[in-house]
């Protein structure tokens, strides 16, 4: 993910997601809570939580991202 950059808060109807950093260290937004992930560190997110992860470090940031059951057609914007 490249420095300075953010995603749409959103939630899943259905899904949840584990979030690994390998790299660098992401900014997390959990329901209006401010959470910092860093490298080696991860992070669950159950169905229903509105989220959102950003890059506001000044390099980018590598990670593994796992949903159960698929995201697709399951991202509700905030």
């Amino acid at each position: 993910m490249p420095a300075g950059t953010a995603e749409a808060l959103h939630y899943h109807q259905f899904a949840q997601q584990f979030f690994f950093i390998l790299k660098g260290t992401a900014t997390f937004e959990i329901e209006g809570e401010t959470i910092i992930v860093n490298e080696q560190e991860g992070i669950h997110i159950l169905a229903g939580k509105a989220h959102r992860i950003s890059n506001n470090t000044s390099t980018a940031i590598e990670f593994i991202l796992s949903s159960q059951p698929s995201t697709a057609a399951d991202r509700i914007n905030v």
